[in-house]
């Protein structure tokens, strides 16, 4: 467990030095309090039009900062040898890849942290009230940005990183159109596709009071299960890799 924690404290420290963290994060606070001023934002608008246009931008800043560090990290660390200091001590190479999800995962907690409370006060100084459910689909980006991020770091052990982040954002888009290509639960077909459509909550918190406390539980035990399955991955891919 140290050497978990010591792993995952190097990557967070890493990742929050590197500028794309920052930039997206200012994006992100200039368009949130554009979002308002729009054109399109006249009398008579909803709040609920800021929280969906707002909540689907930091789902976007959220998948960006997931696929500059975890696409990258391993990869780089291989070409700058710096993983080999790392792998010639008593670290396994499942606690490896285990550890550096789990720094990028704390960064990602600190961006999404970041890019719900520029939503939050934005909307709250615009709207003048609290919108406290903005941050149910906020932990549900996190989330699925965690989720890719895991992707990232398995398939990063035996590619590129410019094949991981193509790979990424093709899962990504395959894995929200089960219902597209399905058609429905009827399909057998339904069970086993691979999807992430848990944790697409925007809408009932945009236009409506959010999810059920239960429903929470079901997107924590998804995640949960396509996480463990994902470094089970990465640790397999990573032992049979020659280093």
């Amino acid at each position: 467990m140290n050497r978990l924690i010591a792993l995952a404290a190097a990557v967070f420290s890493d990742a929050l030095r590197r500028r794309v963290l920052w930039v997206v994060a200012l994006f992100a606070l200039v368009l949130a309090a554009a979002i308002p001023s729009l054109p399109s934002y006249g009398e008579g608008v909803d709040d609920a039009v800021y929280r969906e246009i707002s909540l689907s931008l930091v789902y976007v800043a959220a998948m960006v900062v997931a696929l500059v560090l975890a696409a990258t990290r391993i990869p780089a660390e291989l070409e700058r040898r710096t993983a080999y200091t790392v792998l010639v001590r008593p670290v396994r190479r499942w606690e490896y890849v285990t550890g550096t999800w789990l720094g990028i995962a704390a960064t990602m907690a600190v961006a999404c942290a970041m890019f719900g409370a520029i939503v939050f006060a934005t909307g709250w100084v615009v709207y003048g009230a609290p919108m406290p459910v903005l941050w149910q689909a906020v932990a549900a980006i996190w989330m699925e940005a965690c989720v890719v991020a895991a992707l990232c770091v398995a398939a990063s052990t035996m590619l590129s990183a410019a094949t991981v982040a193509v790979l990424a954002l093709g899962f990504l888009f395959v894995a929200h159109v089960r219902a597209d290509l399905l058609g429905g639960p009827g399909n057998p077909l339904w069970r086993f596709y691979p999807s992430l459509d848990t944790f697409n909550i925007i809408a009932p918190v945009a236009h409506g009071s959010g999810v059920s406390a239960s429903y929470l539980l079901v997107m924590a035990l998804v995640f949960a299960a396509w996480v463990g399955l994902l470094m089970l991955a990465a640790g397999a891919a990573f032992s049979r890799r020659d280093v």
